[in-house]
């Protein structure tokens, strides 16, 4: 299954199959971009796996981290366009640290 996706002009969004998506933030370094796709993964499958076993608390819990980590990439939370790059630093750095690292 193959889905269109383009990235609006200005780079602030991800248009796939014409539903608008926010882009991650383009000035994380490359090792810190890969760390929180990792948590990101984990988190998911966590959420999958706890929802098979029905266990309720462990999805509340795995989704937390979902949102940590698409929080740390600037796909959630305040826009990373409007913040100034010392915020942006600090926003990935406290979802990192929250995660684990």
């Amino acid at each position: 299954m193959s889905h269109e996706v383009t990235r609006t002009e200005d780079g602030r969004w991800l248009v796939v199959d014409g539903r608008r998506w926010r882009a991650a933030d383009p000035s994380l370094p490359d090792e810190v971009r890969a760390r929180l796709l990792h948590h990101l993964g984990v988190a998911r499958s966590g959420v999958r796996t706890a929802g098979r076993a029905g266990d309720d608390a462990a999805v509340a819990a795995a989704r937390a981290r979902v949102q940590l980590a698409k929080t740390g990439l600037g796909e959630r939370g305040p826009a990373w366009w409007d913040q100034d790059a010392a915020v942006r630093r600090a926003r990935w750095e406290a979802a990192l640290a929250e995660l684990g690292g």
